[in-house]
């Protein structure tokens, strides 16, 4: 497996595999991996003559200084993983390679994207979006991928993406893979390394409140179903609801009925720790689908 640091050296090994007429499939990280970032990985090998990671802690898609400095790394433990996964090679850049002129670099682009980033994630986290499309784009344009691989747990992510490339007029086939999940539950995120003991055990919570509201919802409205997810969530002292919508799957809209559409999901932004001490919660997302169609 190489290691590329620089855009040069990028560019000159994207350059000779697609000479060699090889396919990319591409799987971009911000680093910390765990199981469900080698599901990804391990679609993309299997799928593609060349599979390359980005690890990258993307500073500009983070609008709480806090959480970039918290962020999990462990930049050794990364790359003996994607080694042992069959990764072709892994780019793991600085600030300064990515973003020419950072930490003042110039202004960045602004990017369609649609009214699935100005909800949920959109709405809580400005700037949020723009970030990551300003990161995805740039390892689109270096990277030069046929395919994109990205996680369902970061399902308004992936709409935004689609959307972004659809209006920036990019070639590349965005690959959405299940959510992976620990035994109890528990989506698989890199956040999860920095929950205390006691977090930890009451996080698995988030997933059962919402598997148990999928069978709540044959017999109930949209709006019952969000009041009793938000109320037994809320009553767990270690958990506090930031927000959850139920949304059209595609345009991620909130719906009102379920008879609105064929694909409605509902996403959850939660945050687990001592309430007595909010510097030390952790932000958690999960999603559910509540009506999936046929094709999907």
């Amino acid at each position: 497996m190489r290691i590329i640091r620089t855009v040069t050296d990028l560019e000159n090994y994207v350059a000779a595999a697609r000479a060699e007429g090889r396919s990319i499939g591409l799987v971009p990280t911000m680093g910390a991996l765990h199981e469900g970032h080698l599901s990804l990985v391990r679609k993309a090998v299997s799928d593609n003559d060349v599979a390359l990671v980005s690890v990258f802690v993307n500073p500009t898609q983070f609008n709480n200084p806090h959480d970039l400095a918290t962020y999990p790394r462990d930049e050794e433990a990364d790359f003996r993983l994607l080694a042992g996964a069959g990764v072709s090679a892994v780019f793991a850049p600085t600030p300064e390679e990515v973003y020419p002129g950072w930490p003042e670099p110039a202004a960045p682009k602004v990017y369609d994207l649609g009214s699935a980033a100005e909800v949920m994630e959109g709405k809580h986290r400005p700037g949020h979006f723009q970030g990551v499309a300003q990161v995805v784009s740039r390892l689109f344009e270096l990277c030069r991928p046929d395919r994109a691989y990205f996680g369902e747990k970061d399902f308004q992510q992936i709409a935004v993406i689609r959307n972004m490339i659809a209006s920036e007029g990019i070639k590349v086939e965005i690959i959405a893979c299940p959510i992976c999940r620990a035994d109890d539950g528990l989506a698989l995120s890199s956040r999860n390394a920095l929950l205390s003991e006691e977090g930890r055990r009451e996080a698995p919570e988030i997933h059962r409140i919402l598997g148990q509201s999928v069978e709540y919802s044959r017999t109930h409205s949209v709006r019952a179903t969000h009041d009793s997810v938000v109320e037994a969530l809320d009553a767990n002292p270690m958990l506090e609801v930031e927000y959850y919508e139920i949304v059209d799957g595609r345009t991620l809209l909130p719906v009102e009925e379920w008879e609105e559409s064929d694909w409605i999901v509902g996403c959850i932004t939660v945050y687990c720790g001592d309430a007595a001490a909010p510097e030390k919660r952790v932000r958690l997302i999960d999603n559910i689908a509540y009506r999936t169609p046929s094709n999907h």
